[in-house]
């Protein structure tokens, strides 16, 4: 329970999680959404895994992160909230809209 706070307690990975919340992601994606370095995706990416928010599968060079559905159907409750609370974070607009933008680049191919 302590790893699931920590992790909560940093505005950067709840801006991860909203993203992830609308479905899969490249690490190159993330980073460029929310101007993050590597270092910094990854330990914020770190971080959310070790708490179990989050599941990964690596293609090539590529790692594709995504929200982990066996810790949502755990935490269904606590789940619920942060689906309501995380779009009301002052950055969710411009992050989905970042969001979007990746996608239709096509970055990760």
């Amino acid at each position: 329970m302590i790893e699931i706070f920590k992790a909560l307690s940093d505005e950067t990975r709840l801006r991860i999680l909203s993203l992830l919340w609308d479905g899969e992601m490249c690490v190159c994606e993330i980073e460029k959404c929310l101007n993050l370095t590597q270092s910094n995706a990854s330990r914020h990416l770190t971080a959310l895994k070790k708490a179990g928010f989050l599941s990964y599968v690596k293609q090539a060079q590529w790692a594709y992160y995504k929200l982990n559905e066996e810790f949502l159907s755990q935490n269904r409750g606590l789940c619920e909230y942060l689906g309501e609370r995380l779009k009301k974070l002052e950055s969710y607009e411009t992050d989905c809209s970042n969001r979007q933008k990746c996608k239709r680049e096509d970055m990760c191919k």
